[in-house]
């Protein structure tokens, strides 16, 4: 099985901690070069140097808000001119806070639609030529299993998560005759920052300590424990290599079979 990424280039959106570092790391033991996208400098320089180079690589970092919709394009636009094509791109945000839909702001559900899918849609927009010139691309969308199953007191991310299920599918198919797959990841918990301050709001709303929720929330999963980043980093460097060439347009589990349907 060819899993080897040497002469490609990949963009890690959120690469600076949790599964986007991972994913950073996993891509470049597998040969890429890889550059990492997110908006402190400090921890980007950090993840930079554990980078493997023992195919030569050659590693970068772009510090910029993804907010920021003229800096981001205008960064990476540059970055491609300067470093060449990016073979693999991995969307990667972190998720909208928590709290119930019906009680949920349009405003922040316009902001999340903006930091998902407008973001994952303009970078595919600007990285599609090069990887059309090349006759390789794979489009990687770190996305939840809410696809699957909404999950409770997540309202704004379950929405979201579903559009860009939605997009990542119909890209798919748009752009598949040009050798290019788009394919999401869902993770389910996954050991992060985000999964701690999930565990404590729930504690809080609750009225439970923070070691009954994570108990409660580990008795759901068959495998009985958390993922770690790594876990999740293995499946976005499979679906990036040679051996994924005929899987696109797909959803793929990563979640300890905590999801029981498929409905």
């Amino acid at each position: 099985m060819d899993l080897s990424l040497a002469g490609k280039r990949a963009l890690v959106c959120g690469g600076s901690q949790g599964i986007g570092r991972a994913s950073a790391q996993e891509l470049a033991r597998n040969g890429a070069s890889v550059t990492l996208l997110a908006r402190n400098p400090e921890l980007l320089r950090d993840v930079l140097v554990s980078l493997s180079v023992h195919g030569g690589q050659h590693h970068n970092a772009i510090a910029v808000d993804m907010r920021d919709e003229v800096a981001l394009l205008t960064h990476v636009h540059n970055h491609v001119d300067q470093h060449g094509v990016i073979h693999i791109l991995v969307n990667n945000t972190a998720g909208p806070a928590g709290g119930l839909l019906v009680e949920s702001p349009v405003e922040s559900l316009k902001q999340a639609f903006e930091n998902h899918v407008l973001v994952a849609h303009q970078l595919t927009k600007v990285l599609v030529p090069g990887m059309t010139s090349d006759g390789y691309g794979r489009v990687i969308n770190i996305i939840s299993t809410s696809v699957k199953q909404p999950i409770d007191g997540l309202g704004v991310s379950n929405t979201i998560r579903g559009a860009m299920a939605s997009w990542s599918k119909t890209m798919a198919n748009e752009l598949g005759s040009k050798g290019i797959t788009v394919n999401n990841v869902l993770p389910g918990a996954t050991e992060t920052d985000r999964l701690i301050a999930i565990i404590s709001r729930n504690a809080l709303s609750h009225g439970r300590s923070e070691d009954e929720v994570r108990e409660s929330m580990k008795h759901e999963i068959p495998l009985g424990r958390f993922a770690l980043p790594e876990e999740i980093a293995n499946a976005v460097s499979f679906l990036a290599s040679p051996a994924a060439s005929y899987i696109t347009g797909t959803s793929i589990l990563v979640d300890g079979g905590r999801t029981r349907s498929l409905s």
